[in-house]
């Protein structure tokens, strides 16, 4: 038997070598984690703190769902109708109604430790956009949603997910770049700081590329202009699910070791 080509090569060092492709503007920052859910392997690059802007709507929406859960009972109208425009249209007062709804930064951060994440902390007050994460902590978070191993409940998760997966068309950007075709469900945050101008764009979800569903999650901040910050993530995507993509196992689903 002649031996193979190494199939597993570390995902860290792969996602490493990629990222050497995109282009950082100086003054910007920009870290990515992604997951191939089939093989269950995943990578990060970047340690970094960022400011959440209005991703951690997902977050909000998934902390209301276990506390709904815990109490043994569903979402109100008016919650869902909250949620939904908050998901799907990025809404802000239904963002802070929520905020409000599920407790503030406690009641985040509450369900965080719950659901793994341990690098993310609640914005102060009122200012639920200013939420510090990281992209390891997003990715945990996005196996809650989209993973069967979650603290959500199948239908939890199933609503979750639908609302990412039908996102206005203006904000259709960011991780869905690297899916086939529509198959994607996401959600974008943007925020320009009033201290420096400068631009939080940040971008998480499940994208199907090559028909392979990965987690990706990419953050930004120091921007100098928001098309910037998207062209920055949805550079740091692809490159994220191309290292994946390059690599023998994520090609040929399945572990290789020698021919026969």
């Amino acid at each position: 038997m002649e031996a193979a080509a190494e199939p597993s090569a570390d995902p860290d060092a792969l996602l490493g070598t990629a990222m050497k492709s995109v282009t950082v503007e100086d003054g910007a920052d920009v870290a990515v984690a992604v997951l191939d859910m089939e093989s269950g392997r995943s990578a990060t690059h970047g340690r970094g703190t960022f400011g959440t802007a209005s991703i951690v709507k997902v977050d909000i929406l998934a902390a209301l769902l276990l506390q709904a859960q815990d109490a043994g009972r569903h979402l109100s109208a008016r919650e869902r109708s909250y949620a939904t425009v908050m998901i799907e249209n990025s809404d802000n007062d239904s963002a802070s109604a929520l905020w409000t709804a599920i407790g503030q930064a406690d009641g985040l951060d509450s369900a965080n430790k719950r659901f793994g994440l341990t690098d993310t902390k609640g914005g102060d007050g009122g200012l639920w956009g200013l939420t510090r994460t990281t992209a390891a902590d997003q990715l945990v978070l996005l196996q809650q949603v989209f993973g069967d191993d979650s603290r959500l409940s199948e239908g939890s998760r199933a609503y979750l997910q639908g609302l990412m997966g039908n996102i206005a068309e203006d904000q259709d950007w960011g991780v869905s770049a690297v899916a086939d075709g529509s198959r994607w469900a996401l959600k974008n945050g943007w925020l320009p700081r009033s201290t420096t101008g400068l631009w939080n764009v940040n971008s998480i979800g499940r994208v199907t590329a090559d028909g392979r569903d990965c987690l990706v999650a990419a953050l930004s901040n120091g921007n100098t202009t928001k098309a910037m910050g998207i062209s920055l993530v949805e550079a740091a995507a692809q490159a994220a699910v191309s290292a994946f993509r390059d690599a023998a196992w994520f090609r040929d689903g399945v572990e290789l070791g020698c021919d026969e």
